[in-house]
């Protein structure tokens, strides 16, 4: 290593790496450090080559600028000031640190206790400073090329209520698929392959929600047992991307493959964590804004050798930073602005509205998204809860805020495996749960409607077993929700039992039709409309591996058929402006009619009846002309037995025609026109609507 040097002025904005004329501008934040120095390294081999210090500080951003270095340099931070965790300062220069403004770095991150800034097994444990370097281990940031953000860039820009969500994983996607080229499998270049994005639009899917695709950290117990994190819900950096993810080294690669989405009508949503960061708590490692600046990034605690712990993750980004808020704004406004997606879904959301420690949906973090004109018109999907006891805030987002809704999830589970007292519950669901949103002035589409997500059971194994069964996490079965809502239907696992098998089917029919016919916004797992499984792993955050990976060659033709009966209730979905009403439904007998099973209005005793297990909806559909159908029926039937149910009188030159039934082979039905009574099956959902009386027909059955 070279003597250390000095780098010219430059100034103070922007933060992180900015090729200009001349050279390269740095510029870090960071309050309570005494001296920063630049770390250059050879693209080759990584070794350092040379130290520049950066003197020059405006308020509390050190800058500088190196001439004649380019894009593609690769460098890190070593920042001094005291170790004095007691105080809530944790400088170690002996780490080489990330910028938390690089916008590309050099490789992953894996597992060193030459990253923790004490050292690991000492008396003292945190208290104690190590004084090992750890810079060969660690991944170099990269300075990027100016990125070039067109004039006009072509969005989708599906309205809310006409949105449909997938939600995936950039590397699960593709790793198996066997029309991606193995070279680019699992990155975001496989996820653009022609093959995928037609699949995802034969769908009709309006917008894909990526698993988080910043970099992440490992950790000491998952690298001990031989894993590693895989859902990335642990963001050591919020400007780059996760190098697995990539086939090349380039941001070019991530705006390629949203072009392409975009130019199949979809959006790209990214589910971002900027709740907490991969570094842990006193006793993780030290690889970014621990560094920098420990006692501005985080929330610490009276005894600021401790972490405030909103997350359940073991440490708290502090939003009542001025710069830690400018921070998120920045990563928003690029991923929105240079790199075009369509929205973002904020994970553990409440704990970025929380000012002094107390959820604040006014908090200055959340006005000011919401006041960004970049920002607001774009998809702001909320998770509505943290892991603090005033963690759970559904329905209390701004306005034009959406909200992962846990009640519709968790109504629509009990409702189908038959518990007593739910068929009000699911009404109001269905209804796009006014009970939450209405009082405020939402609508519907605020709701995020969802049956499974990533973490818990798929679809298919919340039909196929009662308990989790997350073994191979090796954490002795304490990981993982316990009470998933399911039902095995009567055997755990696997079943060659040909009826048991027909009642998942039918269970997962039920379902995904009751999600896409519910008011507010649908959310699917990627997977679910075929059949995928997780082998009854309901938290496999740590398995890269076939347990997670969508496995396309293993389609039965039953999973083919669930999968065409998807598309018909999305299609449906889509022609229906019921459904996609922006406005809650009126009960007024005009626009719904909620029915009992012997055809008259359902009344509140109904409703509170522990027993009322089958009942029907009936709405007005807008007519697409003289020809068009006027109105639909929905009739629910979770009980185990059979159900004649008395039809409403049709319109004048109607007849109720079968659109669909769960409990046929294909969820067809018979597709012909019915008797003013029908024959409900156990468990089943029926979908009809009103057809004209053709010569034809009117000479037919019924």
């Amino acid at each position: 290593m070279t003597s250390l040097k000095r780098l010219l002025k430059g100034d103070p904005a922007p933060l992180g790496s900015t090729p200009i004329d001349g050279g390269v501008n740095f510029a870090l934040f960071s309050a309570n450090a005494e001296g920063i120095e630049l770390c250059v390294f050879d693209s080759s081999d990584s070794s350092e080559t040379a130290r520049y210090a950066l003197t020059e500080r405006t308020g509390d951003i050190w800058h500088g600028l190196l001439p004649n270095a380019r894009a593609g340099l690769c460098y890190g931070y070593r920042v001094h000031g005291r170790y004095d965790p007691e105080n809530g300062h944790r400088f170690n220069p002996n780490k080489l640190l990330i910028d938390p403004y690089a916008r590309a770095i050099s490789g992953e991150f894996t597992w060193s206790d030459l990253h923790c800034g004490y050292e690991v097994g000492h008396a003292l444990a945190d208290l104690s400073f190590d004084d090992r370097d750890n810079a060969h281990l660690m991944p170099k940031c990269i300075v990027a090329d100016p990125q070039r953000t067109e004039a006009r860039v072509t969005r989708p820009q599906h309205t809310s209520s006409d949105s449909i969500i997938y939600e995936l994983h950039v590397r699960g996607y593709t790793m198996r698929h066997p029309s991606v080229p193995e070279a680019i499998r699992g990155t975001l270049a496989g996820l653009a392959h022609p093959e995928i994005v037609n699949y995802i639009r034969s769908l009709g899917i309006t917008a894909i929600e990526l698993l988080p695709v910043h970099p992440i950290a490992q950790d000491r117990r998952l690298a001990s047992h031989g894993l590693r994190n895989y859902w990335g819900y642990n963001s050591v950096n919020f400007f780059a991307i996760e190098r697995r993810y990539l086939a090349t080294r380039g941001a070019h690669e991530f705006r390629s493959f949203v072009e392409m989405f975009h130019d199949a009508g979809i959006e790209v949503i990214l589910d971002v964590v900027y709740n907490h960061t991969g570094e842990g708590d006193e006793l993780g490692p030290t690889l970014s804004f621990r560094g920098v600046d420990n006692a501005s990034y985080y929330c610490l605690a009276a005894d600021k050798r401790r972490y405030v712990d909103f997350t359940g993750c073991h440490n708290s980004l502090n939003f009542d930073h001025p710069r830690v808020r400018e921070m998120v704004l920045d990563s928003l406004r690029y991923w929105a602005g240079e790199m075009h997606v369509d929205g973002f879904r904020f994970d553990l959301a409440v704990t970025l509205g929380r000012e002094s420690h107390h959820f604040n949906p006014r908090a200055k973090l959340l006005k000011a998204i919401g006041d960004d004109p970049r920002l607001a018109p774009l998809k702001l999907i909320a998770e509505p809860w943290d892991l603090a006891p005033d963690g759970y805030q559904l329905g209390q987002f701004p306005d034009g805020w959406m909200e992962w809704n846990d009640r519709f999830r968790d109504d629509l589970r009990r409702f189908w495996r038959g518990d007593n007292g739910m068929s009000g519950p699911l009404a109001t669901r269905l209804a796009g749960s006014s009970d939450v949103f209405a009082s405020r002035g939402r609508k519907p589409w605020a709701s995020v409607n969802f049956v499974t997500a990533h973490d818990g059971f798929t679809l298919q194994d919340l039909v196929a077993y009662n308990h989790k069964h997350n073994e191979l996490n090796q954490e002795d079965g304490v990981d993982g929700a316990g009470d998933n809502l399911s039902w095995n239907c009567g055997h755990e696992g696997p079943s060659d039992d040909q009826g048991v098998r027909t009642l998942r089917v039918c269970q997962k029919r039920n379902l995904i039709a009751t999600l896409l016919l519910s008011q507010g916004v649908p959310m699917m797992l990627a997977g679910d409309e075929f059949g995928r499984t997780q082998g009854g792993n309901n938290n496999a955050y740590c398995q890269d591996n076939e347990i997670s990976w969508i496995d396309w060659d293993g389609r039965s033709e039953e999973d083919l058929r669930f999968l065409a009966f998807v598309q018909r209730l999305v299609n449906f979905r889509k022609n229906c402006s019921f459904i996609r009403s922006g406005e809650f439904l009126r009960m007024d007998g005009e626009t719904i009619e909620w029915l009992a099973y012997d055809g008259r209005q359902m009344t509140t005793p109904d409703w509170v009846s522990p027993y009322t297990h089958c009942f029907g909806l009936q709405f007005a559909v807008a007519a697409a002309g003289e020809r068009g159908p006027r109105r639909g029926l929905i009739l629910f039937n979770a009980s185990h037995a059979e159900v004649t149910f008395n039809l409403p009188a049709a319109s004048p030159r109607c007849r109720w025609e079968i659109l669909s039934n769960t409990a046929d082979e294909n969820g067809n039905g018979e597709s012909t026109l019915v008797s003013p009574t029908i024959l409900l099956p156990p468990r089943s959902l029926l979908l009809l609507q009103e057809a004209l009386i053709s010569e034809r027909t009117s000479h037919g059955s019924g």
